[in-house]
C-alpha cells in the first residue's frame, strides 16, 4: 500500500510543478443521421514559470478529456525561452498564419499588457513585464502560435555575441 501511497504523491507534484491555462474552448457539430454529436477542441497552455512554455489542442466529446488531451500535448511540446530578467531582451514580431504578434520588453513593474491568448504564453512561460499586440488575426490558435514563433526567435546577448565574435559587455553597450 505504501508504494502505490508514494507513487499518487509523485503524480500530485509532477502535475503541479507546471502552470496550466485553457486558452480556448470550442464546440463543433457535426450532422449524422440521427442528429447532431458536439464534440468539444480545448487550447491549452502549459508552462515551469521559468522560461520553458508550450502549448497543445485536444479534442474529445467531453471538456475534461479534451482539455487532458491539450495538456498531455502540450507537454510534449514544450520549449525554452529566452529570458531578461522578468521580461524578454527585445522586441520581435510572432507571425504564423494570419495572426501576427508584436511584442516589446517592458520595465520592471509594468506587468503583462497583452491579449487573452498571449498573456496565457507570458504567463506560463514566467514573463512578468511585457507589451504585447495582436495584428490580423483574433484567431486564438494562430495568436497563440505566433506568440511562441516569436518567442522561440529570441536571442540573448550571449548568442548575438557568439554571432557577432564580440564580447556580451561590447553588445549590451
Amino acid at each position: 500500500m505504501a508504494y502505490s501511497n508514494n507513487r499518487r504523491n509523485n503524480q500530485q507534484e509532477a502535475q503541479s510543478e507546471y502552470i496550466e491555462k485553457v486558452v480556448s474552448l470550442n464546440r463543433v457539430a457535426k450532422t449524422v443521421k440521427g442528429g447532431r454529436i458536439f464534440k468539444f477542441a480545448a487550447l491549452v497552455v502549459v508552462g515551469d514559470g521559468k522560461g520553458t512554455v508550450g502549448f497543445g489542442l485536444g479534442k474529445a466529446a467531453e471538456v475534461s478529456e479534451a482539455i487532458l488531451k491539450g495538456i498531455a500535448d502540450a507537454k510534449k511540446n514544450l520549449c525554452k525561452i529566452v529570458l531578461s530578467g522578468s521580461t524578454i531582451p527585445h522586441e520581435i514580431i510572432g507571425e504564423f498564419g494570419a495572426g501576427r504578434v508584436i511584442l516589446k520588453p517592458a520595465s520592471e513593474g509594468t506587468g503583462v499588457i497583452a491579449g487573452g491568448a498571449v498573456r496565457a504564453v507570458c504567463e506560463a512561460a514566467g514573463i512578468r513585464d511585457i507589451r504585447a499586440k495582436c495584428m490580423r488575426s483574433n484567431n486564438p490558435q494562430n495568436v497563440v502560435t505566433a506568440t511562441m514563433v516569436g518567442l522561440k526567435a529570441l536571442r540573448g546577448p550571449e548568442e548575438v555575441s557568439r554571432i557577432r565574435d564580440k564580447s556580451p559587455e561590447e553588445i549590451q553597450a
